[in-house]
């Protein structure tokens, strides 16, 4: 995972409040109502809700395509279907309705119809046929039972025609819907300004009579209606939440309801629309058929409520469609007025903040991820909060869905972006400047630390590793340039391996020679323990391949290592047209002293007491001498590492005591007693062999009083 700094955080909020900001404009508001269609689906499909129809306040008289096949109507017109809605109307008002809207407008009357029928026209000789459902229509109106719908329109107005009119007097109201700038009805109007004055929809007129209650404007602007304030996104609306998507509300055929009323069933009537509205609408196919929220999850035309008189006729299984009847439109405004589960939505800049905010968390996961990651992490986070989308959905709250999901899309194109020309281009520098170099987790390591080698140099306290093979030039001198070559390959490659394990770093190549740091270019605060184990380690896998590559076979080589620890210049070095990444300094120097002096020991490594130092009390060591190398004044003690600590061998640890006790009698110019403790392991151990020697040769010939206990080394 990358780590992100103050840049990439800024980065992150621009991109996401351009997102934001971007996807919530005015241009792009479909996407708010796209948002409602899909809670609208995904609450069907996970949610699941139904609601038993019979507990529907609002119930539909559908002027349906039964309707159209069964006598007196089939074959009819419908201004002769009058006196028939006037006897089916009475019915259902002496059954207990609250009250009955019409959602179909008859504008005109068979009593003016200019065709001809003999010598005067159809209307002449009709005269007075509407004169009983004029009645009923002014019954009812004058009980409040009865309201009538008209479309307002500049253009083309519908309205009941005249005679209709003046029955119902001032009983008329608006049937317009609110429809989207991509044709769906997502919400339906409240009221409409009529000479001056706000005039309930149809929808609120008749909820609001079945309340015994008058909307009004509340101070916040709010329309309430009984109490409840209705929520309204846009200005004057309301909503929809089509919860059960047109299945809850019960649908009586018209057809039947007549053959109903010359049964004189009353009975049938009191049970279907006692305490309910009414809405009177037409159900076909081809008329009057809505786009809605419930496009994507498809609606109903209600559920077929109980028959009366009439045998249900054969019809296929009703099947949901994306497009509903109108009139289940208005009777989900009923409902959710009555119900007061009209959806809440959020208001412009509540919706922008949480557009921004998730965009914010999708872009900073793609500041820290690889494409692919970042991806999942959109697609599980998206998922995550569509699940919380549709559960506040399921409580009528309309959460921001499609501007989220697409914004945080377009943060992370836009973050990819960002970071290929920007944010990773040192990345991508340092993988492909080290990619020969290093490991791949040690590049991995040095990125994720966020602390790069600064180009040009920079002091770091690293550990310089040498290693040389011993007496390769005449072993060379017996083989093939194909033997050659395959031996230095395989043992050069069998080191790197092990010094970039241990997050080393391999400098160059000298002939047989491997000069290799730790601690740079990836910081690494144990750089001392790690150069101490690479060590031991390439000295055991050296013994292996000797023993086991047929390559090694007969030559028996052997390597020397030398260790220090210190201060050096780390970076890219060289000329203006040519560099290297490399290392400068004395503790380079004095490494590679000390890989030349374990031939005068014996000894395979050796390392600096700084290193020494460094590792702690991780190692077995003994010290080996104090020496003055080449090109250097100041003496160095030098420490062989035996094993780690705790794991030393007892010939090690018998070695390493009999070799102090010889040295600290060194020191003391007790040589004679030092020359006795380095003998009693000269014989398994050749640095005590090689000091009990100079220890002899000091007692036989002591030095000056002003001599040091300090070997001055006169080669490399």
């Amino acid at each position: 995972m990358r780590r992100i700094g103050g840049r990439d955080i800024f980065a992150a909020m621009l991109i996401a409040l351009l997102a934001g900001a971007i996807f919530t404009s005015p241009p792009l508001q479909a996407l708010q109502g796209l948002s409602l269609d899909i809670l609208t689906a995904l609450r069907a499909k996970l949610a699941g809700e139904r609601r038993d129809p019979a507990t529907s306040p609002v119930v539909v008289v559908a002027i349906d395509g039964e309707t159209y096949d069964t006598p007196p109507f089939k074959g009819s017109p419908t201004q002769t279907w009058t006196r028939e809605l006037g006897r089916v109307l009475g019915s259902i008002t002496e059954g207990g309705a609250k009250v009955i809207g019409y959602d179909v407008i008859f504008p005109s009357s068979i009593e003016q119809s200019e065709i001809p029928f003999g010598e005067a026209p159809l209307g002449a000789r009709m005269k007075g046929f509407d004169r009983d459902y004029l009645i009923a229509l002014r019954q009812l109106s004058d009980n409040g039972k009865l309201v009538l719908g008209e479309i307002l329109s500049h253009d083309h107005p519908e309205r009941p025609y005249r005679a209709q009119q003046l029955a119902v007097r001032t009983n008329i109201r608006a049937l317009n819907v609110h429809t989207d700038a991509d044709d769906v009805i997502r919400r339906m109007p409240l009221s409409f300004s009529i000479d001056g004055k706000p005039v309930p929809a149809m929808a609120v007129e008749l909820a609001a009579r079945a309340l015994g209650a008058k909307p009004e404007i509340a101070p916040s602007g709010a329309t309430e209606l009984s109490g409840y304030a209705i929520p309204s996104a846009v200005p004057n609306t309301l909503t929809l939440n089509f919860r059960g998507l047109g299945r809850d509300v019960p649908t009586f055929s018209f057809a039947d309801l007549r053959a109903c009323v010359e049964k004189g069933d009353r009975d049938f009537f009191r049970r279907a629309f006692d305490g309910k509205i009414v809405l009177l609408g037409s159900v076909l196919n081809f008329d009057d058929r809505k786009l809605t929220s419930m496009r994507l999850s498809g609606g109903y035309d209600g559920t077929p409520g109980a028959r009366c008189a009439l045998p249900a006729p054969e019809r296929a299984a009703q099947r949901a469609r994306s497009a509903v009847a109108g009139v289940f439109v208005h009777a989900t405004v009923i409902r959710n007025l009555i119900e007061r589960d009209a959806v809440t939505e959020l208001a412009f800049p509540a919706r922008s903040i949480v557009t921004v905010a998730f965009a914010l968390v999708i872009a900073c996961a793609a500041c820290m991820l690889a494409p692919g990651g970042a991806l999942m992490a959109w697609l599980g986070l998206t998922a995550a909060y569509a699940a919380i989308a549709v559960g506040a959905f399921v409580h009528a709250l309309a959460l921001p869905l499609a501007e989220p999901a697409l914004a945080s899309l377009a943060a992370i194109a836009v973050m990819i972006g960002y970071r290929f020309v920007l944010a990773d281009r040192d990345e991508r520098f340092l993988r492909q400047s080290f990619a020969f170099y290093l490991a791949p987790e040690v590049i991995g390591t040095m990125v994720a630390s966020g602390k790069m080698p600064a180009l040009g140099g920079e002091m770091r306290n690293v550990t310089m590793f040498f290693s040389d093979l011993s007496g390769f030039s005449s072993i060379a001198e017996t083989m093939t340039p194909g033997e050659l070559v395959t031996l230095m390959n395989e043992y050069l490659s069998a080191m790197t391996d092990i010094i970039e394990a241990h997050g080393g770093y391999v400098d160059k190549y000298i002939g047989d020679s491997i000069v290799a740091m730790f601690g740079a270019p990836a910081d690494d605060p144990a750089h001392a323990r790690n150069a101490v184990r690479a060590a031991l380690k390439c000295h055991e896998r050296l013994a292996e391949l000797n023993a086991s590559h047929p390559a090694f076979a007969g030559h028996g080589l052997s390597h020397r290592i030398g260790l220090n620890s210190g201060e050096a210049v780390v970076g890219n070095i060289g000329s203006r047209r040519r560099f290297n990444y490399t290392v400068m300094s004395d503790t380079v120097n004095v490494a590679s002293r000390l890989e030349g002096a374990n031939k005068y020991y014996a000894t395979a490594i050796m390392a600096s007491e700084t290193t020494m130092a460094q590792t702690g009390g991780t190692f077995a060591w003994r010290e080996l001498d104090a020496i003055r190398v080449q090109g250097r004044g100041e003496a160095v003690r030098v420490f062989e590492p035996l094993a780690e600590q705790g794991a030393e061998s007892d010939a090690q640890t018998k070695v390493a005591a009999a070799y102090a006790e010889g040295l600290a009698c060194w020191r003391a110019r007790n040589f004679a007693t030092a020359a006795e403790a380095f003998e009693k392991v000269a014989n398994i151990d050749p640095a005590s062999s090689m000091f009990a020697k100079r220890a002899r040769a000091l007692a036989t010939n002591p030095p000056p009083p002003e001599w040091t206990p300090v070997n001055t080394l006169e080669g490399k």
